[in-house]
């Protein structure tokens, strides 16, 4: 059974910040980790997303701080700046009965004059992401020379986002005798080599994952056209009308194409993504949580540690490319209480990626019929009658006048009823035709893994290439464009392994891969075999 709060031997001012927030037993990574840390351990720490993780690294760190001593004495390194953002704000809310221990937080894109400004008043404590760190440390505006304990938040990803050598710098440029924490949801090998190379006899602490998904999120998905994806993404926002979406995309030209259709359209509308300016970032932002903007489309990278509690729905416009995407995407929805929705729209050359992600989830989505034009209507009819139901509830103005003098005209009761709805009531909407796709997903009741089943026109080949060498699918098929002009469309599902990967190729690209054979991939030789058809 995990601890309580009050058990801890920790400042009086963290109890009392922690009981103004309602918090009273520690979460499983908090009872892990807190303790050993406070204790002055090293440690590796392995959790996903949303177990708690900023309070426990944040509250040893807030254990350790000589407020009486003006330098930085806690680091927090993260992939993105959303999450440096939030983890900043989270320990903010930790330090409210604590104003002597100064934080502050850098990041690219935000104004270099204030972030001199914040690291001049010697701050106990700096989350920031990497890229910005290096840049202070070259022009030295930032000591590091008193530092006790660093964290790295979320390490997995900023390896996959290609933070590697610029941890490595960190690493190098802070004292050998700070203690360091690096939390992750995976171990890949590189992590492994920090802790043996930078960490002294770090603990390994795992929390095991109860529920892949929120229970109370339901899980949909269409089989669509990819040609179709568009039409299909407004009859579905027209039959859900939700009051707040987030829509993702796997690249930026998806997330910035879908932004400007939806517009065209006329939806409250806008994107987030990684080329955006910070003020930008920050608008769309605000917007979105004030409920001033419906739809948020946004890559992966961008919605890193967004925490918004009113998203109703999640829509993947594509599936992601790797499993634990999927949850982190459907993540956003059904929090703090409330039940949430995810819908997928998913082609027939993503199906395999489909029955991938319920693999990994251990769970299926359920597939639900294109919406019609008639049922969206039925739809809207509904909604009217709810609106107006509740705009006659809400109503105080006496209006008697009015009505006797229309009602002395010779209109009744029921025209002007009537009149006053349709005048309320949106048009009647027309819809592009959409074809559904013949085929259908078969889901297997053993697993393939590396499947070598004949996929329509597809083949399923290997490459020695996996985990291990740093490979994820998006930056395999970067790879076969750049050195074998090999073009994405002629690539299908990819499942990556430790230390190779399987993947679908159209069969006239095959001879493509020639070009890469016994090329070498960070020192080792490519291979690449196609597989036999059963």
């Amino acid at each position: 059974m995990n601890i309580l709060f009050n058990e801890l031997s920790i400042l009086e001012q963290t109890k009392q910040a922690l009981e103004k927030l309602g918090l009273t037993t520690t979460t499983d990574i908090q009872h892990l980790a807190i303790p050993e840390m406070i204790a002055g351990k090293d440690i590796i720490g392995q959790a996903q997303t949303g177990t708690g993780k900023t309070f426990a690294f944040a509250i040893p760190m807030i254990e350790k701080i000589n407020v009486d001593e003006r330098s930085v004495q806690g680091l927090i390194i993260c992939p993105t700046r959303e999450l440096t953002l939030q983890v900043y704000k989270e320990i903010v809310k930790l330090l409210q009965f604590n104003p002597r221990i100064r934080i502050t937080s850098i990041y690219g894109g935000e104004s270099y004059t204030k972030q001199f400004k914040a690291l001049a008043e010697k701050p106990h404590i700096v989350v920031a992401t990497p890229g910005r760190v290096i840049d202070h440390l070259q022009r030295r505006t930032v000591d590091f020379s008193k530092l006790s304990m660093l964290i790295l938040d979320e390490a997995d990803e900023m390896l996959k986002m290609g933070f590697q050598e610029d941890l490595e710098t960190i690493l190098k440029d802070t004292p050998r005798t700070r203690q360091t924490a690096l939390f992750s949801a995976t171990i890949p090998d590189f992590i492994k080599q920090v802790a043996k190379k930078y960490q002294h006899e770090p603990l390994m602490l795992k929390t095991e994952t109860k529920t892949m998904t929120v229970e109370k999120i339901n899980q949909y998905y269409y089989f669509i056209k990819k040609s179709d994806r568009d039409q299909l993404l407004i009859r579905v926002l027209d039959y859900y009308q939700p009051e707040s979406v987030m829509i993702f995309a796997n690249t930026k030209k998806d997330v910035d194409a879908l932004s400007q259709f939806l517009q065209k359209n006329k939806y409250e509308a806008d994107c987030l993504h990684g080329d955006l300016k910070q003020s930008q970032r920050d608008y769309v932002l605000n917007r979105f949580r004030q409920k001033r903007l419906t739809a948020l489309i946004a890559t992966d990278v961008a919605a890193r540690g967004l925490d918004i509690p009113h998203v109703g729905m999640v829509i993947n416009y594509e599936l992601p490319f790797e499993d634990e995407l999927y949850v982190h995407r459907i993540g956003r929805t059904g929090r703090a209480g409330n039940a949430g929705v995810s819908v997928s729209l998913v082609y027939p050359s993503m199906k395999n990626k489909l029955v991938s992600i319920e693999r990994f989830t251990k769970g299926k989505m359920t597939e639900l019929d294109i919406p019609t034009p008639q049922m969206i209507h039925e739809k809207r009819k509904i909604a009217d009658y709810l609106a107006v139901k509740s705009l006659i509830q809400k109503h105080q103005v006496n209006h008697d006048l009015t009505i006797e003098r229309l009602i002395s005209e010779g209109f009744t009761e029921n025209e002007i009823m009537a009149a006053l709805i349709e005048s309320y009531s949106a048009a009647p909407k027309m819809y592009e035709e959409i074809n559904v796709p013949k085929q259908k997903i078969v889901r297997l009741e053993t697993p393939r893994k590396g499947s070598r089943q004949k996929e329509g026109l597809y083949k399923w080949a290997t490459i020695n290439l996996g985990k291990k060498d740093g490979i994820r699918a998006v930056t395999l098929v970067d790879y076969f464009k750049k050195h074998a002009d090999l073009y994405p469309k002629n690539i299908g599902d990819i499942v990556v392994s430790e230390k190779d990967t399987t993947f679908q190729i159209h069969p006239a690209a095959i001879k493509r891969l020639d070009s890469i054979s016994n090329k070498l991939y960070g020192g080792k030789k490519i291979r690449y075999s196609i597989l036999r058809q059963k």
